[in-house]
């Protein structure tokens, strides 16, 4: 692969970071909400760190980036159900060491370990780093990404340990509060201090949805199918991309007649800009998609929150109704028999 990887030095201090954190197993005592910050000295930019693992299924450590990651991960606290869904984790801006078995790695961590001259042995033994990026495949770490995750982890040493003797350590004054690992240099060392950051939810982002005006008109004068259309828009589960670049997820919009099944339609995206203007282009696609069926619903069903949201207008001015459910049987049919097309 073309991409730069971090120097041989740096595996080594990442890894030495990650064995001792394993070691002190924090997640004993830590919840995934006991945030607190750490500054990359290098950009100054904020990671916030959660520490996963209390229920001993995935043990980790998540940096967060900037404050779009830190609200994100809130946002993913708050849905519901018992994990966020991959379209939200997928959004979020992360580094992250999790502690795998050995077949979860790739060839590449293996040599990397193997050069090292490190052994692991056992079940969840085995620390596996990870780059997370909106639209991206999860992937391997550059070298920037490689030395802040180790100070990330060096300093959540630093601060879960003193929160494991007192748990008052990350009680803030206020709401958007947090303790943040800030660094200094004395002389060639580095030397880091607590320090009370405000950091305030980020404005959403403003981005333009495209409609096509006289597509829009047309689709108005087509009759009304009697059937509900349930329609979803989702992370396939495949790589794109060529072996010289950071593979791709895709998005999919899918449309599939409730009654029959019938798939009434699907397009795929790419990430360009950000998810939020990905899924700015979906009005435009499902009026494209109407006039291909020849028809409009009189009700669409839906089971991703956003979907209502980013429907409402088209919905006003097409006259359908909007059902959020919690299944879409049909469609879901659909889906899984696509998704095995790709396994």
């Amino acid at each position: 692969m073309s991409e730069v990887r971090p120097s041989l030095e740096e595996w080594r201090r990442l890894y030495e970071a990650a064995i001792r954190l394993k070691e002190i197993a924090p997640w004993q005592w830590m919840e995934e909400t006991d945030v607190f910050g750490v500054q990359d000295p290098e950009t100054q930019e904020l990671g916030f760190v959660s520490i996963m693992g209390l229920l001993g299924q995935h043990l980790a450590l998540g940096l967060y980036l900037g404050a779009e990651g830190l609200y994100r991960f809130w946002g993913m606290q708050a849905e519901p159900g018992e994990m966020a869904s991959l379209e939200s984790m997928l959004a979020v801006r992360e580094l992250q060491v999790s502690f795998e078995d050995r077949d979860m790695l790739d060839p590449e961590d293996r040599a990397v370990i193997k050069e090292l001259g490190l052994t692991f042995r056992g079940r969840q033994a085995w620390p596996l780093f990870r780059s997370y990026r909106p639209g991206y495949f999860p992937w391997f770490l550059e070298p920037a990404e490689a030395r802040f995750l180790t100070h990330a982890i060096e300093q959540a040493i630093d601060v879960v340990l003193r929160y494991r003797d007192n748990p008052d350590l990350l009680q803030q004054p206020g709401e958007y509060d947090y303790l943040v690992r800030v660094p200094h240099q004395e002389g060639t060392a580095l030397v880091w201090e607590d320090r009370i950051v405000t950091v305030p939810p980020v404005e959403p982002e403003l981005v333009a949805v495209p409609m096509d005006m006289l597509a829009l008109e047309t689709a108005k004068k087509l009759p009304r199918m009697s059937q509900a259309l349930e329609v979803d828009f989702f992370v396939m589960p495949i790589r794109i991309g060529t072996k010289s670049e950071r593979p791709r997820y895709p998005y999919m919009l899918l449309l599939v007649e409730s009654a029959l099944g019938l798939v009434c339609g699907h397009q795929f995206f790419e990430v360009q800009t950000s998810v939020e203007a990905t899924w700015a282009l979906v009005p435009l696609s499902l009026v494209r998609g109407f006039l291909s069926m020849k028809m409009v619903p009189r009700r669409v069903r839906v089971m991703s929150p956003y979907l209502p949201i980013v429907l409402k207008p088209l919905s006003q001015e097409l006259g359908f109704d909007i059902e959020l459910t919690h299944e879409l049987p049909a469609l879901q049919r659909a889906k899984d028999s696509l998704f095995e097309r790709f396994a």
